[in-house]
């Protein structure tokens, strides 16, 4: 299979991100600084050979996605399988607000946040069962393409915590994404891949439009085939 780069990449800022809460299921869109956000990861990415724009059906993600897809001239196809993890009903309360009503709930999903999931809401193992076959079906239908797929923090998160071999359970605790963060990941075929850049900002700054480079060499003879 020849090299297929995903940048997988999670929405801009909301008014909800800035206020820390629970927002998974919850359709908000972008706010201002979101929308700049997303228009400087454009401007990085724009000129790249992207072939198709793919994202969650939210607001926030398909509007993201849109301000990226226009630098090249591509319309957005949304997956159901990319949405955010559905918190039930935490949706749209602070961590401190969940703790206060549900601290039973809380302590669980401390304890094992892949496993576990509060009322009516998903676990991380659900949120993978949907997206990872998802992500897939994308690679195979692009094979030797570069494509953007845009998602959210947790269902990112917990689609690298598979592709990489990560403690699932621990997928809060290690890793991060920021608003409108890039991630580089490459695949050779649908279920090897590597992680080439990860929850990149340097196109926050107006002075730093780099774009992602291509691996001159490899660390095994499996990816120089």
């Amino acid at each position: 299979m020849a090299l297929t780069r995903i940048y997988l990449i999670r929405h801009g800022a909301t008014i909800l991100t800035a206020e820390d809460r629970f927002a998974g299921a919850t359709n908000v869109p972008l706010s201002e600084e979101g929308r700049n956000q997303a228009a400087r990861l454009a401007q990085r990415l724009k000129g790249l050979p992207v072939t198709a724009v793919y994202a969650s059906p939210l607001d926030r993600t398909m509007e993201t996605a849109r301000i990226l897809a226009a630098a090249h001239q591509l319309e957005v196809h949304p997956r159901e399988g990319l949405k955010e993890i559905s918190h039930g009903h935490w949706e749209q309360l602070t961590r401190a607000e969940v703790e206060q009503k549900f601290p039973s709930e809380a302590a669980a999903w401390d304890e094992d946040p892949f496993t576990f999931a509060p009322e009516g809401g998903e676990s991380g193992l659900a949120v993978t069962a949907r997206a990872l076959p998802a992500l897939m079906e994308i690679v195979r239908q692009h094979e030797g393409e570069s494509i953007i797929v845009v998602s959210h923090k947790a269902t990112i998160r917990l689609l690298l915590s598979s592709l990489l071999g990560f403690d699932p359970r621990r997928y809060r605790d290690n890793l991060d994404q920021n608003p409108a963060a890039l991630n580089v990941v490459d695949f050779k075929d649908p279920v090897r891949a590597r992680l080439m850049l990860f929850n990149d900002t340097s196109h926050y700054s107006e002075d730093t439009l780099i774009k992602p480079d291509t691996p001159k060499a490899c660390l095994s003879s499996w990816w120089a085939k």
